[in-house]
Order: structure tokens, then C-alpha cells, then sequence
């Protein structure tokens, strides 16, 4: 799947966001090894710290679903410039690899490269609990 595909996917996914308060819609879509393809978008909450990110809701969807590799994640919200994941959702998605390539995108599907592990260099993770 190329990454114009993956970040439609995400684009897609991005218009059932529930954002009331904060306005700012984002799409995501994960490509699994298996070759499923896994979408989630932002959900917010009136209790801020229970938003959920569209991010996590697509990696949260694939592994209830028994995925635990990945190949490539977009991310996509309204502006022109790229939308970047946040420092927790980094974190779960360094849980399962440091090498899924990361498309973040604008509103307009131009995009730039990037991977889990460039996101988030030191991560924290399961040989920092031996």
C-alpha cells in the first residue's frame, strides 16, 4: 500500500471524530503486517484526561483484533501543517516497534516520513524492566 493510500484511509476516518470542545478532528491508519488496514479517530470527552487519540484508537483497535506488528501509520488533521502524534500516543506505539514508518500528514495529503523510533529516540520499553 503506498502512503497517499494509507493517509485516504486516515482522511476518512478523520471525519467521525468527536471533538465538541476542542474542534480539532484527526484521522489515523494503520497498516499491520498481516496487511489489514485499522482506522481510529479522535474521541474527546468533557473530563479532558479521558480524550482518547486517533492514533491509540487505531493501534488499540489492531491488537484487540490479534495484530501485534506494523508496517506504516498515517496521521492527518485539518491544517496545513503536518499533524504529529503526541508524546503518549509515541509511546504506545514505540511498544511495538521503533521501525513502522509514520506519515504525517495535512489537510491537503502532502506529507513528510518519518519512524516510531524518530519520534520518540529513547523510548521507554521492555528491557527498562529487567
Amino acid at each position: 500500500m503506498v502512503p497517499e493510500e494509507l493517509i485516504a484511509l486516515a482522511m476518512r476516518a478523520r471525519q467521525n471524530a468527536y471533538v465538541p470542545y476542542s474542534g480539532f478532528a484527526v484521522g489515523a491508519a494503520l497498516l499491520a503486517n498481516s496487511g489489514e488496514v485499522y482506522t481510529g479517530c479522535n474521541v474527546e470527552n468533557s473530563s479532558y484526561g479521558l480524550t482518547v487519540c486517533a492514533e491509540r484508537v487505531a493501534l488499540f483497535n489492531a491488537v484487540a483484533r490479534g495484530e501485534r506488528e506494523f508496517i506504516a501509520l498515517a496521521v492527518v488533521c485539518g491544517t496545513e501543517e503536518y499533524c504529529s502524534p503526541c508524546g503518549a500516543c509515541r509511546q504506545v506505539l514505540a511498544e511495538f516497534g521503533g521501525d513502522t514508518k509514520v506519515y504525517l500528514a495535512n489537510r491537503y495529503g502532502a506529507y513528510q516520513e518519518t519512524t516510531v523510533a524518530e519520534l520518540l529516540p529513547i523510548a521507554f520499553s521492555l528491557k527498562d524492566h529487567t
